[in-house]
């Protein structure tokens, strides 16, 4: 598929099957990943695989959704604030850099067949908790990664119109 059918392919899946991810395609995609690119290069990121039943009942904790929990596993993307890059102006770009190695994840996983979603309304100070992160170390977003139960529906999109100038 080209890339505009896997843009529109990609889609905040609310229900997965209970099969488990393959690990050659959990590879491949975490390979993605770490293309993504980022700001001066530095890489300020940290992803952490959840897909035993302990650590997903855990991490279930800090979102508390039926659909969440239908996930077979689990992704969660971390930005290393002592690694990331600082602009002159002060402003910083691990927030930015996560996104964009997020979404690398999220577009590798609908090539290879699999459905995702951006969750970033969760109890991250639970998490941090629950996980034992380090002080410099901030979860960002969860993704659930599975095979969908659900379809991918219309995408309500604004124009080019609106969009550009």
């Amino acid at each position: 598929m080209n890339f505009l059918e896997l843009a529109k392919n990609r889609y905040s899946c609310r229900a997965y099957n209970s099969l488990d991810v393959e690990k050659e395609k959990l590879d491949y995609i975490l390979e993605c990943v770490r293309f993504a690119p980022s700001a001066v290069n530095k890489q300020p990121w940290l992803f952490h695989i959840v897909s035993n039943e302990e650590e997903k009942t855990k991490l279930q904790q800090c979102y508390n959704r039926d659909w969440f929990k239908t996930a077979p596993m689990y992704i969660i993307a971390s930005v290393l604030h002592d690694e990331e890059w600082v602009r002159a102006d002060g402003k910083h770009y691990g927030n930015i850099d996560i996104a964009i190695a997020v979404e690398h994840l999220c577009l590798a996983a609908t090539e290879q067949g699999l459905a995702t979603c951006w969750v970033c309304n969760f109890n991250a100070v639970l998490y941090k908790e629950l996980f034992a992160l380090p002080e410099n170390e901030e979860p960002a977003v969860i993704i659930p990664l599975g095979y969908a139960a659900d379809e991918v529906k219309p995408k309500n999109r604004k124009t080019i119109g609106e969009i550009v100038h």
